[in-house]
């Protein structure tokens, strides 16, 4: 009677299994422009190969040499649903793309240096479909990265642009500062000058009070010495405006500044000098509010000389001669 003998055990693990009919194929690692898979999606994928469905296997007994029959025991050998293997495969590269898009977004140069590998093994087992694809994505690269420079040229020229634009918009604007500064000023001296020029004309009664007020009694004095001190304050308000007297004695004479109503030889002045005021001038600022009355020096008088003095006898003898000789002419004519 043949006996049963005792067979080893069967178990297939589920790697093995995905490693016996691995994907043909070269996928290419995915950058950032590219949509990503989820982790999440993967991790469900690890469960359901581990937790699917299986079938269950008895091992039958065999037959030994001798003829006897044995016992068999009830081993069972679990393995994986047939028809998971090829869903549970891709999921199993949906985490390893999945993870690849992860570093390739972390470190872009080790995803190019990848793909540059790839492309030479590619090229090395004569995998045109492969080769054409790594191609066809390092041309985009290329193609985007001239879009890319392209863009940042005419940004740079745009930034150039515009910030010569600021640039001349800021001087405009300091001019204008400026310019509107100076007319402020200018109205203001205006309407300052407007109003001096309308007191002149008490400034100038003061001066000829001044010069006509002669003190001879001590109530005179006071009246003096009060008047005195009006015009004083007059004087110092004027001061106050920012408005300043002509000079005008001793110095050259400015058609600008001085108006000239005589002249007069002068032995001590120079020609062109001023040598006393009529009525005085004032300024207020560079603006000219009322020119100075004077009068100016014609330098020295011609000189007369000694020989001037001479012909008075000389003329005296001529003249006699002259009448002896009308005399003379008379007394022959007669």
């Amino acid at each position: 009677m043949a006996t049963l003998s005792k067979s080893p055990q069967l178990l297939l693990s589920p790697s093995r299994l995905s490693l016996d009919n691995p994907k043909k194929g070269f996928s290419i690692l995915p950058f950032k422009n590219r949509p990503t898979k989820s982790l999440q999606r993967s991790g469900l994928s690890f469960s359901r190969l581990n937790n699917g469905p299986a079938f269950r296997f008895r091992i039958l007994p065999a037959f030994a040499a001798s003829g006897e029959a044995t016992e068999t025991d009830d081993a069972e050998v679990t393995v994986p649903a047939a028809q998971d293997d090829s869903a549970n495969e891709v999921d199993v590269e949906d985490v390893v793309d999945g993870g690849a898009v992860v570093d390739a977004e972390e470190n872009p140069s080790s995803a190019i240096s990848s793909t540059l590998q790839s492309y030479k093994d590619a090229l090395i087992n004569a995998d045109k479909s492969t080769v054409s694809e790594i191609e066809a994505f390092l041309l985009s690269i290329e193609d985007e990265k001239n879009s890319l420079t392209s863009k940042v040229a005419t940004l740079s020229e745009e930034l150039t642009v515009e910030r010569e634009r600021i640039l001349r918009i800021s001087a405009d604007f300091d001019n204008f500062r400026k310019r509107t500064e100076k007319q402020r000023l200018s109205l203001m001296e205006n309407a300052q000058g407007e109003v001096v020029e309308s007191l002149f004309p008490v400034l100038d009664n003061f001066e000829r009070a001044k010069a006509q007020i002669k003190v001879e009694t001590e109530g005179e004095e006071k009246i003096n010495n009060s008047y005195q001190s009006i015009y004083k304050q007059f004087n110092e308000i004027l001061s106050s405006l920012g408005v300043v007297p002509v000079e005008t004695l001793g110095n050259a004479f400015d058609p600008l500044l001085h108006e000239a109503i005589m002249r007069e030889d002068s032995e001590e002045y120079e020609e062109g000098v001023i040598i006393q005021e009529f009525r005085k001038g004032f300024k207020l600022g560079d603006r000219l509010l009322r020119p100075s009355m004077v009068k100016v020096s014609a330098g020295p008088g011609p000189a007369k000389s000694e020989d001037s003095d001479v012909p008075v006898e000389g003329e005296g003898v001529g003249g006699e001669s002259d009448e002896e000789s009308i005399n003379g002419g008379d007394g022959a004519a007669s």
